[in-house]
């Protein structure tokens, strides 16, 4: 039990106080007695306690009035009432008002302490779950997304701005960028954060499993369906069904998506009729969907629903100042799935190569590098050697172009041409970025590039 839980001990009686106030500060309570129930809810109002043990009968302020300031001023506050057994119906009508339990008089020490430990505990494991969906939802939501680059900045900036509309969301993206991440984000800071979120990735499941799968099933509909199945509309009935892959669905399947879209009803396969849902669509892809569309590999009328808001995860080589942090909390989450593992930083060589790498896979990608050197490191400090052994897209070292004219006379048009190259080239091609770095118009530029490339044309 915690020493420095805090009792307030409410009897008009001062000799029942004093009573428990003894075997309660023996097991490590800290105690304070009340005489009046006027005086017990002053003290609410002035200290915090972690459990209020009550009298029920008392004159002008009695046990209830005492349990509706508790309530009012802390609904977590568990009151235990003590009550003559003759009152026992007003101790029950007090538990439907919120008392945590009651004793009745006359009652054991040891039921009291039994009794005060319980409440303490339930206590405790309230605030422990309280705690954790905290921290639940703040990696499911914006807190899960790790950048401060201008494109990230940006991005969540459109989330928030997106989060509480009812709109469908097409969020567009390269393999491994983040999209079921910013999906979550857009869930958990909407208004139906507290309903069910529901994924599901469209190339995961055989096409003929698809079906079932997001509309559910009737027992004996198809070979194989042994139970009913509800379907996943179903489950995120009030909540946010999360459709990864939307590009790759088949084209039966996409009348049938738009259809539920249009009507919010869903049929399950082999089923008669037809169930209302109250759902909303994000939808993911790393397609061309547009492409697809003038190919006739996806319905427009579909695209059309489903792209009414838009949202671009820039890919990791857009925004390569965001790799170190992202590095170094990608080490730190694989050390605490391998805690025997030596490894706990990256040479400051490596950071600046992994900033210089292309990233085709992603985010993804970058933490399961982190994992794999994290498993397999054998000292504290990944150098330059041990990256190069687990990543064969580890380019050379860079020479800034100062380096690179150093001891020479280079024209100044020269160097800040290659300058500008090297920035844009540090941001993995960003025009847009490096413009907004070297605190120029990306019209220079463009305009630089058109010049060089002339000049070196004659």
């Amino acid at each position: 039990m915690p020493s420095s839980a805090h009792i307030l001990v409410v009897d008009d009686h001062e000799e029942m106080g004093q009573m428990l106030k003894e075997p309660l500060t023996d097991a490590g309570y800290r105690v304070d007695l009340s005489s009046s129930g006027a005086d017990a809810i002053a003290q609410l109002r002035s200290r915090l306690y972690d459990v209020v043990l009550c009298d029920l009968r008392m004159e002008d302020v009695d046990g209830m009035d005492v349990l509706a300031a508790a309530r009012k001023h802390d609904p977590e506050l568990p009151v235990l009432l003590m009550t003559a057994f003759g009152a026992v119906e007003s101790a029950v009508e007090a538990m439907k008002r919120g008392a945590y339990h009651y004793l009745t008089k006359p009652f054991r020490l040891d039921e009291v302490l039994l009794h005060v430990g319980r409440a303490l505990e339930a206590r405790r494991l309230r605030a422990e779950h309280r705690d954790l969906k905290r921290q639940v939802a703040q990696r499911s939501g914006l807190g899960s997304l790790l950048g401060h680059s201008m494109p990230m900045r940006t991005l969540y900036e459109l989330i928030d701005r997106v989060a509480c509309s009812e709109a469908p969301v097409l969020i567009r993206g390269e393999s491994g960028s983040g999209k079921e991440l910013v999906a979550r984000a857009l869930h958990s800071e909407g208004a139906r954060s507290q309903q069910p979120f529901v994924a599901v990735n469209c190339t995961a499941l055989p096409h003929a499993l698809l079906e079932s799968e997001l509309f559910g099933h009737l027992k004996g509909a198809f070979s194989g369906a042994t139970t009913t199945r509800r379907g996943l509309f179903v489950e995120a009935d009030g909540g946010t069904l999360f459709l990864d892959e939307i590009g790759d669905m088949p084209p039966e399947l996409q009348a049938k998506l738009l259809r539920v879209l249009q009507d919010g009803e869903v049929r399950a396969v082999g089923a008669d009729g037809s169930r209302r849902v109250d759902v909303r669509i994000l939808a993911a892809t790393h397609q061309d969907l547009e492409a697809r569309v003038k190919e006739g590999r996806f319905r427009a009328d579909l695209f059309y629903r489903l792209n009414v808001v838009s949202l671009r995860i820039p890919p990791l080589r857009e925004r390569t100042e965001d790799i170190p942090k992202l590095a170094e909390h990608f080490v730190a989450q694989a050390r605490l799935r391998n805690p025997r593992s030596p490894v706990g930083a990256l040479a400051p060589e490596v950071v600046a190569a992994l900033t210089r790498m292309p990233w085709p896979g992603n985010v993804r990608e970058l933490e399961n590098l982190m994992e794999r050197l994290v498993v397999l490191g054998a000292q504290p400090t990944v150098d330059l050697s041990m990256l190069r052994l687990n990543c064969a897209d580890v380019a050379a070292p860079e020479v800034h172009p100062l380096a690179a004219a150093h001891g020479q006379v280079v024209p100044l048009r020269q160097l800040e041409g290659e300058y500008i190259a090297w920035v844009v080239a540090r941001c993995g091609g960003n025009k847009t970025r490096a413009a907004e770095l070297l605190g120029i118009d990306v019209s220079t530029i463009h305009r630089r590039e058109r010049t060089d490339s002339g000049i070196s044309q004659r």
